[in-house]
């Protein structure tokens, strides 16, 4: 996990677990499975997912499963954790019965998680560390302009204020009608590297001869559909900002005051932090999409070890945040009317990535806008090269239902013919929630007819649990037959921990 977005050992732990799901695994009879936190889990939280196994004997899969923990709750990456300790390492050897049929499996992958899959002596199940700058915010715009996959005007690796002025003016000179950016750092999670600006009210500003002068990554847009799909035929992507003339003084001033009134997603980020981190990693500056129908879509996607790209799965993402650009949160699948126009350009993404040699599951984003004619029109945002928000909710379903998802139709449906669809956030969270304990949590579910029932194969799947004492927050994955009753199974387990903590918070 990206160490900018947790802040503190609760949420930490909170995130290692809302993988438990990988527990409902242990179905199949020979599988042996080493899950790793940085803290202990608590034994009922463990025997919640072992008991929502189908046609499994809960003792039995408890004796493949082998829980392990540096009882390290500092907010230092997991593998780190790992590293420091050379005797857990062993121990996690020990453990690996036949090195040729395991693997690991991080969330995400850096130099650490190889380094550690290397000291374990088996494969790591992701993209190799060297393929970082594709999960970028530059490297996914080079990608999608390189693959002419529709993208919003703007421009990559921007690091300094100039940069970001000069490169604000070119928008505006290729596209005077802009009214916000989003700046956007190259590495950044749920939202916490992005800051919006407003060009609201402000005069267009003459660039010298700048129209005749392209800058690197915006490309020709005026002779274009679509604005920021760039010059796909170029492959010198380096960021050129320098511009034939120079802004006018007033024209600078303004831009300036604008910067500095740049709205953050995390409240605890200031222009003099944000600018610093800017100069660090770099990132993007591109046009805010907006329209009266606006909506951020998502594929996920997966490249086997054998090279072939394999269409998981479409979510319609809940976003949140001061400029709703948080992820809170996801239902499923995406809103047929785009989701095999999104499909479709991110198979683009996914060939690419299978030809460059990437390996494992990946997500793109997308945002889709509705002409006034009616069709919709996707940009993609960003490649998440590694596994995402929409992951647990979607492999939980599939595991708990034996259900499978039909790229061509948009459609998941089990194995009795039934459709299923889900509503899922890892934001279920109030102050009144630090009252309960996850024990607190299952007999709510039990006691309202929420938990998940096998044989309807529909109810509510708890995650995220650790973070309920310290923070009053938990996840939630919401199960149904149509879209409907899952988002009104949704807020009816919403509505039931409210009732029920109504009364018990001081």
């Amino acid at each position: 996990m990206s160490i900018d977005a947790i802040r503190s050992g609760a949420v930490m732990q909170a995130y290692e677990e809302r993988f438990l799901f990988l527990l409902l695994l242990l179905r199949q009879p020979r599988a042996r499975l080493i899950y790793i936190t940085s803290q202990a889990i608590l034994p009922s939280i463990v025997d919640y997912y072992l008991d929502l196994l189908p046609g499994v004997i809960p003792s039995h899969a408890r004796q493949r499963l082998f829980l392990l923990s540096p009882l390290d709750g500092s907010v230092r990456p997991l593998s780190e954790k790992l590293l420091e300790r050379p005797r857990l390492i062993e121990r996690i050897r020990s453990l690996i019965i036949d090195p040729d049929r395991a693997h690991l499996v991080p969330f995400n992958t850096t130099e650490r998680e190889k380094e550690l899959a290397l000291r374990l002596g088996i494969p790591m199940y992701g993209a190799d560390p060297k393929f970082f700058h594709f999960g970028t915010k530059s490297g996914a715009r080079k990608i999608f302009m390189e693959e002419g996959v529709p993208h919003p005007l703007g421009c990559e690796d921007v690091g300094t204020r100039e940069e970001l002025i000069q490169a604000i003016a070119r928008m505006r000179a290729i596209k005077p009608s802009i009214k916000q950016v989003m700046v956007k750092l190259n590495e950044g999670v749920s939202g916490e590297g992005n800051a919006v600006i407003d060009l609201s009210g402000l005069p267009v500003a003459g660039i010298g001869d700048a129209g005749n002068r392209p800058v690197a990554g915006i490309g020709d847009a005026g002779s274009r559909p679509v604005a920021g799909i760039g010059d796909a035929g170029s492959r010198d992507h380096r960021s050129r900002l320098q511009l034939a003339g120079s802004l006018d003084h007033p024209s600078r001033v303004q831009l300036e005051e604008r910067l500095r009134a740049m709205q953050f997603e995390s409240s605890k980020v200031t222009y003099d932090s944000y600018m610093e981190k800017l100069r660090e990693r770099k990132g993007v500056v591109e046009e805010r999409i907006v329209g009266e129908e606006l909506r951020s879509p998502s594929v996920q996607l997966r490249v086997t070890p054998l090279g072939a790209v394999e269409l998981l799965s479409t979510h319609d993402q809940l976003l949140g945040g001061p400029a709703g650009q948080s992820y809170l949160g996801c239902v499923f699948p995406a809103d047929p009317a785009y989701a095999l126009l999104i499909t479709r350009e991110a198979a683009k993404v996914g060939r690419r990535l299978a030809k460059e040699g990437v390996l494992g599951r990946f997500a793109l984003d997308f945002v889709v806008v509705r002409s006034r004619e009616g069709d919709w029109q996707p940009y993609a945002i960003e490649i998440n090269l590694r596994k995402g928000g929409t992951t647990h909710p979607f492999l939980t379903v599939q595991f708990l239902t034996d259900g499978s998802y039909d790229p061509e139709t948009g459609i998941f449906t089990a194995p009795n013919g039934q459709q299923k669809f889900f509503v899922a956030s890892d934001h279920v969270e109030s102050p009144r929630y630090r009252v309960l304990t996850p024990d607190d949590l299952f007999d709510i579910a039990v006691r309202r007819n929420l938990h998940f029932n096998q044989t309807r194969q529909t109810g509510v799947v708890f995650h995220m649990m650790s973070a309920l004492g310290e923070l009053g927050r938990t996840g939630m994955t919401a199960v149904d037959n149509s879209p409907q009753e899952a988002k009104a199974m949704y807020h009816r387990a919403v509505a039931a921990l409210d009732e029920e903590t109504a009364n018990l918070a001081s």
